[in-house]
């Protein structure tokens, strides 16, 4: 398999980055893990994004309990400390000289099997870790995106929680082959009842006649943006109400916009081809990124170098 070269990739500089392998550092062409790890056996590992703003790691506590939390639903053993999961992030950043518009990836896998197969009972050495930090700005045209809703359905607790922050996304990504072969930039997601859960890889937020509306966090996952939003909005005395939300209320809102670590608050413009609001970033979009911004900028946990 070959390295892709420089000026393939989205950041010529992440060509030459330092990956965290289980207990050390190693060059991009160098990070590997075993063909037994239970990430590449089963998809067994979970993960988080995370974000680096001036110096600063945002929320880096919110995501580290929702790793830890995740790990321990999956029943995960030989799982390292946080500290030494801290330890592992801070020299990455270091190594790579990021302290600003870089994101990390940050992987715990079950680790390796003593033999190819399902059971977690094959794991006897520990859990591997992995972070990977990148060159990253966030991803999407701070202009706007357009959606098409999927036929594929998001995972409810009947059959996989979303609470579990897991490296299984063939149901999102499914999805996302949906919103490419239509030509749009995600795919939005509708739980089995029908009512809208999130897009394939963010939360969904609707404004109507001055309120922020959310679906409630069954089906989708109860991202750490989301809730930093839910508070900005709250603090900003702007009424917030989470429910079932339909399709119908989607196209006639006034405005939409999606939240993630990786995209932070982005305006959506138009959802099946109906478009929404005027067709551009509203007000009160507007208004919660600025928020949003001043405090990832002034908040998070300062890097130590």
């Amino acid at each position: 398999m070959r390295d892709y070269t420089a000026d393939e990739l989205p950041d010529p500089r992440n060509h030459s980055i330092q990956i965290w392998v289980g207990d050390r550092l190693c060059p991009r062409r160098e990070a590997k893990v075993s063909v037994f790890d239970s990430s590449v056996q089963g998809g067994d590992a979970v993960w988080e994004g995370i974000r680096v703003y001036d110096g600063r790691i945002f929320e880096l506590d919110a995501h580290l309990d929702r790793l830890f939390a995740s790990a321990h639903t999956l029943a995960f053993r030989g799982v390292p400390t946080r500290q030494e999961v801290k330890d592992a992030i801070f020299e990455t950043l270091r190594a790579n000289g990021m302290r600003d518009e870089a994101h990390i990836r940050l992987t715990l896998t079950r680790g390796p099997k003593l033999s190819s197969g399902m059971s977690p009972e094959m794991n006897q050495a520990g859990c591997c870790l992995i972070v990977l930090a990148e060159w990253k700005k966030p991803v999407y045209d701070a202009a706007g995106i357009r959606l098409v809703t999927s036929s594929v359905r998001r995972n409810s607790p009947q059959t996989l929680d979303s609470k579990i922050h897991h490296n299984n996304l063939l149901n999102n990504i499914l999805a996302k082959i949906e919103a490419n072969v239509a030509g749009a930039d995600d795919a939005l997601m509708l739980d089995l009842h029908g009512y809208v859960s999130e897009t394939n890889a963010t939360n969904v937020f609707l404004v109507r006649h001055g309120e922020l509306l959310t679906p409630h966090a069954d089906s989708c996952l109860p991202g750490i943006t989301r809730r930093l939003v839910l508070e900005l909005a709250r603090g900003e005395g702007i009424p917030v109400v989470e429910r079932n939300l339909s399709l119908s209320e989607v196209y006639t809102a006034d405005e939409v916009f999606v939240t993630g670590t990786m995209g932070e608050l982005t305006p959506v413009l138009e959802v099946d081809g109906r478009r929404i609001g005027e067709s551009e970033p509203g007000t009160m979009t507007q208004r919660l990124q600025e928020l949003h911004r001043r405090r990832a900028l002034t908040e998070g946990e300062p890097l130590p170098f």
